[in-house]
């Protein structure tokens, strides 16, 4: 489409060019990437966060309530923008999206 390159599986679009593997975005070192939460607060491992939103689980009776803790998350390139790796209580090792979750 265009500039843009479209993700076929959800539909999410972005420029190639802004691939985010030039550093220049925070001022870090080349390849360093910037996890943002959905407030725009900048994440980094081992933060603790608190779930935004109330989120469904496949196989869960009950999906996890808006105000939930995760201690020590992990930044990761993950599948489809889940770029959280992190356990929750009673329901184990998740992945999760950053923007879904704010800084506690």
């Amino acid at each position: 489409m265009d500039a843009l390159v479209v993700c076929p599986e959800c539909g999410h679009e972005w420029v190639p060019a802004e691939g985010g593997t030039d550093g220049a975005e925070g001022g870090g070192s080349p390849g360093e990437r910037v996890v943002k939460d959905s407030v725009g607060n900048v994440l980094r491992d081992g933060d603790t966060v608190t779930v935004a939103k109330a989120l469904k689980v496949k196989g869960s009776p009950s999906g996890i309530k808006a105000g939930t803790k995760v201690r020590n998350i992990r930044l990761v390139d993950g599948v489809d923008g889940h770029d959280i790796n992190c356990k929750i209580d009673g329901f184990g090792a998740m992945q999760l999206k950053s923007s879904v979750v704010k800084k506690a």
